[in-house]
């Protein structure tokens, strides 16, 4: 494989970036686009060229534009205000917005504008992620972590947390959880997942 000639597009830090935004591998992002580790390595560091159809594999793979590969890498990608995309997790009495860009999957930030008394239901939910963090922007929410479940399995007891304007939570959001608008004001709140989530988590109503 020989290096990129001067002159050449430079496109490996267009796609290295978007490989890592989505937290895949080099071995994964080549198997999937039917090229070598080694070659993509290469690919990714401008130490090597790609003819037209491998690059159309790639950006297939990354859900890339092909002529994003010839723009400047961004320092990284704004997503104005007034301009969040609704999402729909379930639960009643609330709006969310994802506030990181869709194809993000090192970290979630989301927004929840929560009626009082609204929230994400009365059944339990549990997430697939790592670590979760909650900011109060506005009101007052209460978080409730479930206890044993309903045939007496032992683990941990019921833990509540109500959380203020300004307050701040990091937890496990593996554990089954419920959150609602405790006050009799609306609630809005700042949640960070990561990694990302793969599939929408399943509230009640």
């Amino acid at each position: 494989m020989q290096a990129a000639a001067e002159g050449t597009a430079l496109v490996g830090a267009r796609l290295r970036a978007a490989r890592l935004a989505q937290r895949r591998t080099v071995a994964e992002v080549a198997e999937a686009s039917g090229l070598t580790k080694g070659f993509l390595s290469r690919l990714e560091r401008d130490r090597a060229t790609a003819s037209v159809a491998a690059l159309v594999r790639l950006c297939t793979t990354l859900d890339l534009a092909v002529g994003s590969l010839f723009e400047p890498a961004p320092a990284g990608e704004v997503v104005r205000a007034g301009s969040y995309p609704p999402i729909t997790f379930g639960g009643h009495g609330l709006r969310e917005f994802l506030l990181t860009p869709a194809g993000e999957r090192r970290l979630a930030a989301i927004v929840s504008e929560v009626e009082p008394g609204g929230g994400s239901g009365e059944e339990p939910y549990a997430l697939a992620a790592d670590v979760e963090f909650a900011l109060v922007l506005a009101g007052e929410v209460e978080l409730r972590f479930a206890g044993p479940d309903e045939e007496g399995v032992a683990g941990p007891p019921e833990d509540v947390v109500v959380l203020g304007t300004g307050d701040t939570f990091t937890f496990d959001p593996a554990r089954p959880h419920s959150f609602r608008a405790a006050g009799d004001v609306p609630a809005r709140v700042l949640w960070v997942v990561s990694p990302a989530l793969s599939e929408p988590p399943r509230r009640g109503a």
